[in-house]
């Protein structure tokens, strides 16, 4: 079942995935199932987006076949899928994270990402924000990781961050937090995926 878009106040630990799940792979599961254990989360909530920003829209799948595929491969009960942000209007990850903030006013949220986007997340719209509203945790990914630790927001921030064998402290700590996690690493792109083969319908 998705999130409720209207929200909650339940005091909740959440951990959030977002992309474009174009399309979603076992190795979205594995980062999420990571996550639930290293970060002691409650849920982890997948928002498939309508569009990245950052992307092109050739080659993008229609969002219910994305959201679809998301929720087959999720098959996990604190994984929920989402079209939220298509609900929302939003289209920035910080104005997502606004909302979420403003309608779920007791959860701890917490933004999970790849290396890949430590390293290019100061092209994102606001991208200060997010280390300063949520806490972020970020997953080991060859050969992005040890260039994305040298890199602007991991020197930006670096006062904040919290080392891995803390990491299930990080969602009550006020940010801005971070975390880098050296988990086993999957094997899986969706990049690949796509050049390989078609999605399912």
């Amino acid at each position: 079942m998705p999130p409720n878009p209207w929200g909650s106040r339940n005091r909740r630990r959440i951990g959030v995935l977002g992309g474009s799940f174009n399309p979603a792979h076992e190795g979205h599961l594995h980062i999420s199932l990571q996550a639930l254990r290293c970060l002691a989360l409650d849920e982890v909530w997948w928002l498939v987006a309508p569009q990245n920003p950052l992307k092109p829209t050739a080659g993008m799948a229609p969002l219910a076949d994305r959201v679809a595929r998301a929720r087959r491969v999720a098959g996990h009960p604190a994984i929920r899928v989402s079209a939220l942000e298509a609900d929302l209007g939003t289209r920035y990850t910080a104005d997502t994270l606004a909302v979420l903030k403003r309608r779920f006013p007791a959860t701890r949220f917490v933004w999970l990402m790849g290396a890949d986007n430590l390293q290019q997340i100061v092209r994102w719209d606001r991208w200060t924000r997010i280390f300063q509203w949520v806490a972020v945790a970020v997953f080991d990914r060859s050969p992005y990781s040890y260039p994305s630790l040298a890199g602007k927001a991991a020197q930006r921030f670096a006062h904040a961050r919290l080392s891995a064998r803390r990491s299930a402290l990080i969602a009550g700590t006020t940010p801005p937090v971070w975390t880098f996690l050296h988990v086993r690493r999957h094997p899986a792109s969706a990049t690949a995926i796509r050049r390989g083969q078609s999605m399912p319908r």
